[in-house]
């Protein structure tokens, strides 16, 4: 007669059944991982570059010369002094004055509505160095707008859109507002505004700090022998890397940065806050300052 094999425990049986499966378990993980095997671990990473941000201002190259010493005046008013007040940006601490500049791009404009809204001054653009050409050229806007923002009673001023690229240049670009100007009555400044142009064919591509101070000195010091009112125009980056402000001091600046909080670390006395207003009288956008009289 035959022995009666021993019968398994339920404990046992349980215990094989795990173990078969995770012996299936790993034979499947390390089959997954053979493609990997053998490679450089430092290929599977992959650098992110990092976000760039967006400038608030006119982005360009990198300063070819560092400038001098800024300006050693700071800025009276901080980042929490201007608050709307209805549709325009005014100083809470002190007197301001709100004003607009335009050229041709506004077309016609019903000056009696803008001066009904709350402006009480005017930029007017008398005309512009062709970037490419080199030519001047008057805005065909020019006498249209000086003689309707003085019928509707603003004050004005005038500004020079520059591409200079020497001082001669700059001198003739003064000698071409002089004139123009004779006959109007002129109450706010001469301003000199020579800004970049991101184009390959732009004849300014090159401009170093030292000739643009030299351009804006040559320009704003002739204005002044006339016995206007000179005042530089600037964005923060010109300020930062394009102007020795140090030399430039003895005028007064107006300053481009598109915001509603006062952040520029330097006095100044005009600000254009935004490029992007809205004002009765004009189609479109419109930049729009705030003006300090008693800066």
């Amino acid at each position: 007669m035959g022995t009666k094999a021993p019968e398994k425990s339920p404990v046992t049986s349980i215990l094989g059944a795990a173990a078969l499966a995770l012996a299936l378990l790993l034979g499947i993980l390390i089959l997954l991982c053979l493609p990997y095997f053998g490679e450089n671990p430092e290929a599977q990473s992959v650098p992110t570059a990092p976000p760039t941000a967006s400038p608030t201002q006119p982005p360009t190259e990198p300063p070819t010369e560092a400038p001098t010493e800024p300006p050693a005046e700071p800025n009276p008013y901080g980042r929490l002094d201007f608050q709307y007040e209805g549709r325009y940006l005014k100083c809470q601490v002190a007197d301001s004055v709100t004003g607009i500049d335009v050229s041709a791009h506004q077309k016609t404009i019903d000056w009696a509505k803008v001066k009904a809204s709350g402006v009480e001054f005017a930029m007017i653009r008398l005309g512009y160095r062709g970037y490419e050409s080199g030519a001047i050229t008057e805005d065909k806007y020019a006498r249209q707008n000086l003689k309707g923002a003085v019928d509707a009673g603003l004050d004005v001023g005038v500004y020079f859109f520059s591409q200079a690229v020497n001082v001669e240049e700059a001198l003739e670009e003064a000698q071409f507002v002089l004139d123009f100007i004779a006959e109007y009555d002129i109450t706010m400044p001469v301003v000199y505004d020579w800004e970049t142009i991101h184009q390959d064919s732009a004849r300014t591509k090159d401009m170093d700090a030292r000739t643009l101070t030299d351009c804006s000195l040559a320009f704003l010091s002739a204005v002044e022998e006339a016995g206007y009112w000179p005042m530089l125009y600037f964005n923060t980056y010109q300020s930062r890397n394009m102007l020795h402000l140090a030399e430039l001091n003895q005028y007064d600046f107006w300053l481009a940065r598109y915001s509603d909080r006062m952040t520029y670390p330097y006095k100044i006395k005009m600000w254009q806050y935004t490029n992007a207003g809205r004002v009765p009288g004009i189609e479109g956008n419109a930049d729009i300052n705030v003006f300090f009289p008693d800066t």
